[in-house]
């Protein structure tokens, strides 16, 4: 009896040395990556104070796709982590330019930490009509775009 005694326990021992701590993600856990709609404008910035984003680099990638599909890979920080991002895009405009207007917002009566906050953001940008347009950032020429 006692060698069976040993083994059930060992196999215990097994499956509990196996098992996921209480702080390890679990595969059904959604994933907390942003998407488009967490950093385009919205009616209740209205309150909000505008603030500086500071671009490191911007990127343009072209997914290899029909039609063309257009990503802006954005890395950068901004002013505190309070602030959240924000991505404003035009449609071309007569002479097929692209703006794209990036800024931060805060809540003016937030306390927060003075720190940069660092982030990298993939936003797509879709696809547009066959044409030729220029990508501009911050009022900056930031890429060209075939489509």
């Amino acid at each position: 009896m006692k060698p069976v005694s040993f083994m059930v326990l060992i196999a215990l021992l097994i499956l509990t040395g196996c098992a996921p701590s209480p702080d390890a993600p679990t595969v059904n856990e959604p994933a907390t990556a942003p998407v488009q709609g967490d950093y385009i404008p919205n009616p209740g910035d209205a309150s909000l104070l505008r603030g500086e984003v500071y671009l490191d680099s911007v990127d343009l990638l072209t997914l290899e796709s029909f039609p063309l599909q257009f990503t802006l890979i954005l890395k950068g920080s901004l002013p505190t982590p309070c602030h959240k991002l924000r991505i404003a895009i035009s449609p071309p405009d007569a002479e097929n330019k692209i703006l794209v207007d990036i800024y931060s917002l805060t809540n003016p009566d937030e306390i927060c930490v003075q720190m940069l906050e660092p982030f990298e953001v993939n936003f797509p940008l879709g696809s547009f009509p066959s044409g030729t347009y220029s990508l501009w950032v911050n009022g900056e020429m930031a890429a060209e775009i075939q489509s």
